[in-house]
């Protein structure tokens, strides 16, 4: 029985480590700790945002109309930022835009809690938060390889921050919906602005090295089209981002629309909106602790198409749903997989590109993350207008499950233009130790 109890405490000592092993770099930690308070407001501050201007107007276009604007600098700005990230400091860039992010959050509660706040004010706020943020995403995952300095505990690192990302929704969505219904919207605004502080400082007690950066002769246009030829030129990237793209347009709307569900289809109020949230919040959580505990990358191409389907299925079943408590089971199986997806879409795409070349990818990750989404935004308000939230959100969910679909069609010439790349960098340890290249393509190559 003792050794019993010994072997399952060294087990789980095992566990912890590699679940955990991206926070024994010094800078990811610092990040990790006060991104964690941040994370916490940033997520109050879209469940406020949405339920003022459902508010205010409880029109399903316009909160299409605000989300929009929140979203478009990315689509447009993401190309040139990802130049400007790979040209600059990027720890820098990130203390710039945690400030700017802070501002913005300060100039959303004076409104509100002046009590003159106007949907054209709250636009006009996430135009601009929109374009700090085109700036900010690529800049954040190019950081991600400078903070953890190792291969290895990358995929941990972007695991984990995703795991960080869902259980601040946790927290945030909920405490936003009492907060809310006690004393305004503007609260979670000004809450909010003060949580960067935290990041901020964290960034600021960070040790890093100078970021070396190659210069191009033509430039920042011909960078820019650098960039694009090796995204377009190589199949695996263009195949990842494009599924991305696609469920990000007719998928993620879902979140817009989650007002119309916690108010006219579920019958409740804001507190209803913070618990829908969480739910997306603790599946999505799961599934970035699952990817968290894995040692490689390997295996994760084939968790694309089957998260996406299922992520597809999962706001099929939730828009016929009028019971909270299978809503909230449902959103926890839909948050579990568009994590699922995402992460791993990441986590190939961190693994996969050159170095140089990191911030202008990630840029367009950024642009197939977000910035398609405002135009889904958009069409999702103005579907639902027509056909109902239900409706709408159940088009977008067969759409998700055919683009699957394709991709796991592609999956195996995926596959083969990827394992090359897992061989040069060591992924494949038997290959790098040299085993004849006969005896590995005796079995498939993974990604």
């Amino acid at each position: 029985m003792a050794n019993r109890t010994t072997e399952e405490q060294r087990h789980s000592k095992i566990s912890w480590g590699v679940l955990l092993r991206a926070l024994r770099h010094r800078n990811y930690r610092l990040f990790f700790g006060g991104q964690g308070i941040s994370l916490i407001g940033t997520w109050m501050t879209r469940v406020a945002t949405s339920w003022l201007v459902y508010r205010l107007t409880g029109s399903a276009f316009l909160l299409g109309l605000v989300s929009f604007a929140s979203q478009i600098p990315i689509l447009l700005l993401s190309p040139f930022a990802g130049v400007w990230v790979d040209r600059l400091n990027r720890h820098r860039v990130l203390v710039i835009t945690q400030i700017l992010s802070m501002l913005q959050s300060f100039g959303l509660a004076a409104l509100a809690l002046a009590g003159i706040i106007t949907v054209p004010e709250v636009i006009a706020l996430n135009l601009f938060q929109g374009a700090v943020n085109a700036v900010d995403m690529p800049a954040r995952q190019a950081f991600v390889i400078e903070m953890v300095e190792e291969q290895e505990d990358l995929g941990n690192a972007i695991a984990l921050n995703s795991s960080l990302v869902n259980a601040a929704r946790l927290i945030g969505p909920s405490a936003a919906g009492l907060l809310i219904a006690a004393v305004g919207e503007g609260y979670c605004f000004l809450l909010d602005g003060f949580s960067y502080l935290a990041v901020i400082a964290s960034l600021l007690a960070m040790i890093v090295q100078p970021h070396r950066v190659e210069h191009l002769r033509g430039g920042v246009l011909a960078e820019l089209r650098e960039g694009w030829n090796y995204i377009s030129g190589f199949r695996p990237i263009w195949s990842i981002l494009l599924l991305l793209a696609l469920i990000s347009l007719v998928g993620m709307p879902y979140t817009t629309l989650m007002p119309i569900f916690a108010g006219k289809i579920l019958h409740g109020g804001a507190h209803t909106l913070g618990f829908l949230m969480a739910a997306v919040g603790v599946g999505a959580l799961m599934g970035a602790v699952t990817l968290a505990a894995r040692r490689t990358v390997l295996g994760l191409g084939r968790r694309i198409p089957m998260t996406a389907a299922g992520f597809g299925a999962g706001l099929l079943v939730f828009a016929a749903s009028d019971r909270l408590w299978l809503s909230l089971l449902l959103l926890v199986a839909t948050g579990f997989c568009f994590m699922q997806q995402m992460a791993s879409s990441n986590t190939i795409l961190q693994t996969i590109v050159e170095n140089k070349k990191r911030g202008r990818v990630m840029s367009f990750y950024a642009m197939a993350f977000q910035g398609v989404a405002p135009f889904g935004s958009l069409i999702a308000g103005a579907a639902a207008s027509r056909i109902g939230a239900p409706h709408t959100l159940m088009i977008g969910g067969a759409i998700c499950m055919g683009g699957a679909a394709l991709f796991a069609v592609q999956l195996p010439a995926l596959r083969r233009l990827i394992h090359p790349i897992y061989v040069q960098i060591g992924i494949i340890p038997e290959v790098a130790r040299g085993i004849q290249a006969a005896s590995v393509l005796q079995e498939p190559p993974q990604d």
